[in-house]
């Protein structure tokens, strides 16, 4: 077949890009030159990034931005977020000076539980399956004593496994369900690592069971995996005051915006093509300090999404109540972070985030980025409730668009103040440009 190769893999990284050039581009030249731009001038620290994934060819960066002024629990926070989309660090870095006056952010860690499974399918009695289980219970925690030793001594480790009857979902499955405390750690390495070990004994002892007969010997493990739906792994933030308050220069009247605001929320807990932007919105800033921190945004966007489903319905992940003076906006959501292991401890720009943050455990890193997210939302909610989210994205937008059209310094100057007393459009941006130039 056309365009196909064998032994990728095992080409030099300059092989892979002549072959990559030689395949699939015509200007070679600028390609070559492109991919070497970004390439790290610190060797050492360019084959650290070679090694961080497979079949690397060169460095895909983000920027780097800071939202200052958060209050959280009383501690001020510089919250590093990475990310490339205009106007989520301005609205998070406003929506911290707002609260920074009215109180800060208060947060709180629920629960820090995460969960792994052995996935087995079981073609007998189940009475049977049950005692088994409960003989060997104790010989799967036993067994995993070398890979648990160092995190129990931290105060970690296995919590429980419990055997789940999964029958009515599926004919023949079941699992073997664990909880794990994994500390400052993501754990996803260990948690994988006793699962195996769980699944190994499991299969290894039934054989020896005598109450099964030789069919129910046969128990066949499908996999063992943990799971990123944290739902007992969870963090709580908030932010309150009167409703008067509120009052700003763009929140004149605070008690219709007060109103306004839980209307909007109250709308995105019942409609989930409003509740999946609303949500968007907040994973916004949330993503943004998850990858800067070096942990998962994938495994996190699936577990905080599972999570607005978990009453069959896909609803908002904030709340609103404004009762008796007070107006409250918060936030509760499963987070599994970790600040040891991984790329917390290889990637230079991830130490330095967490320096930023004044080094932070776990939990902590939990609280700052769940606040991230309530921030960011609070940011968006108001700027929809008051003068239309595109007055303000669009303006942080406008560079992007002069960077599109190559706009030199000098007419960036002077479209930049133009835009600040006319409405910001795509096309208005081309408009004004042509014109400064003709």
């Amino acid at each position: 077949m056309p365009n196909t190769i064998s032994g990728f893999s095992k080409l030099s990284k300059s092989e892979k890009i002549d072959w990559l050039l030689n395949t699939y581009f015509t200007d070679k030249d600028s390609a070559r030159t492109l991919v070497q731009r970004y390439w790290n001038s610190d060797k050492k620290l360019q084959k650290l990034h070679d090694e961080f994934i497979e079949n690397t060819i060169t460095n895909y960066y983000l920027p780097l931005g800071v939202a200052p002024n958060f209050l959280i629990n009383d501690t001020t926070y510089a919250i590093p977020m990475a990310i490339e989309e205009s106007s989520v660090i301005a609205a998070a870095s406003k929506a911290a000076k707002f609260w920074l006056d009215r109180g800060g952010f208060k947060a709180e860690v629920l629960a820090t539980e995460k969960i792994g499974q052995v996935h087995f399918i079981y073609e007998g009695d189940f009475d049977k399956l049950n005692a088994f289980f409960t003989e060997v219970k104790p010989k799967l925690i036993s067994a995993t004593a070398h890979i648990t030793k160092n995190m129990e001594r931290r105060g970690g480790g296995i919590l429980d496994i419990e055997l789940r009857n999964k029958t009515e979902d599926l004919p023949n499955y079941y699992q073997l369900h664990a909880t794990f405390e994994t500390l400052d750690a993501m754990g996803a390495n260990f948690i994988n690592s006793c699962l195996e070990q769980f699944a190994n004994t499991f299969k290894t002892e039934s054989f020896q069971f005598k109450g099964f007969n030789n069919t129910e010997k046969n128990i066949s493990i499908v996999m063992s995996i943990l799971s990123n739906y944290v739902p007992e792994c969870l963090v709580r933030a908030e932010v309150s005051c009167k409703i008067e308050d509120l009052k700003s220069k763009d929140i004149p009247n605070p008690e219709v915006f007060a109103q306004k605001f839980k209307q909007a929320v109250s709308i995105a807990e019942v409609e989930p093509y409003r509740a999946v932007t609303h949500n968007k919105g907040i994973m916004n800033g949330i993503d943004a300090v998850v990858l800067a921190t070096g942990n998962d945004f994938r495994a996190v966007e699936a577990g905080v999404h599972a999570y607005a489903a978990r009453h069959g319905k896909y609803s908002s992940l904030t709340h609103c109540s404004v009762e008796n003076g007070i107006f409250k906006f918060w936030i509760k959501i499963p987070l599994a972070l970790g600040t040891v292991g991984g790329l917390t401890s290889l990637h230079p720009l991830v130490n330095f985030s967490m320096e930023m943050l004044q080094k932070p455990s776990a939990k902590d890193l939990m609280k700052i980025v769940a606040v991230a997210g309530l921030a960011q939302n609070f940011g968006a909610v108001k700027s929809l409730t008051t003068t239309g989210i595109q007055e303000g994205h669009m303006k942080m937008h406008l560079m992007n668009i002069l960077n599109q059209f190559e706009a030199t310094e000098a007419e960036k100057v002077k479209l930049v103040e133009h835009f600040k007393t006319n409405v910001v459009t795509h096309s208005a941006v081309v408009e004004a440009i042509s014109k400064l130039r003709n």
